[in-house]
């Protein structure tokens, strides 16, 4: 499959935020863990315009470190025969994340009976198919609707609703200013460099330089904070972090 100029870039689908935000659908982030074969290429455009967010791990890299790395809600690991990772799906059982096989008729011996997997669907892989296996797979890990809160002190991110509240107060945010908040709050006290909260959030939809995240991160506390609550902090000459005890 080819794509237009500019609209793929990295190891990131194109249409995917813009897809789920013209149908109204909640967006969800979901690791493929293969090499961005043609075949998952292809299933990976079909689910982002159902919701989800599809990323691929970079070429050479551990895909099981990486995918962690992205705050994923559901992982999903191609099978082409032989033994599956059970170190790591038994790591992302522990992690709470749900997982789909995608497999082959060949590859079904390994899939059979493992309890650190959620789902599988068998090649050829229908988007409509896989997309209700995985809100199969969220709904029995977060309930309906694969409901899931973030509760960071006074600080509530509904993720099914992709609204955010403090101490009760429901906050007015963009998408970008809701992406980024979600993905430090899910990652709090980790230090990030703006440089990294470009590659995680706005990955392959932008195109400027790094003082946008400064940008974004200013009108996320003139929104979140006041004088009673402090959730996001500088750290000079690195970046920023979501404080761990956020009031």
């Amino acid at each position: 499959m080819s794509y237009p100029a500019g609209q793929r870039h990295g190891n990131h689908l194109p249409f995917a935020v813009a897809g789920c935000r013209r149908e109204g659908r909640a967006l969800y982030r979901a690791v493929i863990a293969s090499d961005g074969g043609e075949r998952t290429k292809d299933l990976a455009l079909g689910l982002a315009l159902l919701g989800f967010d599809c990323l691929f791990p970079p070429a050479g890299a551990p895909w099981f470190e990486w995918a962690l790395e992205q705050g994923p809600d559901v992982v999903l690991l191609v099978a082409e025969g032989g033994a599956l990772p059970t170190g790591a799906l038994e790591q992302l059982r522990q992690a709470r994340l749900p997982v789909i096989v995608l497999a082959y008729c060949a590859g079904l011996a390994s899939v059979d009976k493992n309890p650190a997997i959620d789902d599988f669907a068998l090649h050829p892989w229908q988007a409509d198919e896989v997309a209700a296996r995985l809100r199969r797979a969220l709904w029995r890990h977060r309930g309906p609707a694969g409901e899931a809160l973030i509760e960071r002190g006074h600080l509530v991110i509904d993720e099914s609703r992709c609204e955010v509240s403090v101490a009760g107060r429901v906050v007015a945010l963009t998408f970008k200013e809701y992406e980024l908040l979600r993905f430090l709050a899910k990652h709090e006290g980790k230090v990030f460099s703006r440089e990294a909260l470009l590659s995680k959030v706005w990955r392959y939809d932008y195109f400027g330089g790094d003082r946008t995240v400064d940008v974004h991160i200013r009108r996320l506390r003139s929104k979140i904070e006041d004088a009673s609550h402090t959730f996001i902090e500088t750290v000079r000459n690195i970046g920023y972090r979501f404080r761990v005890d956020a009031p």
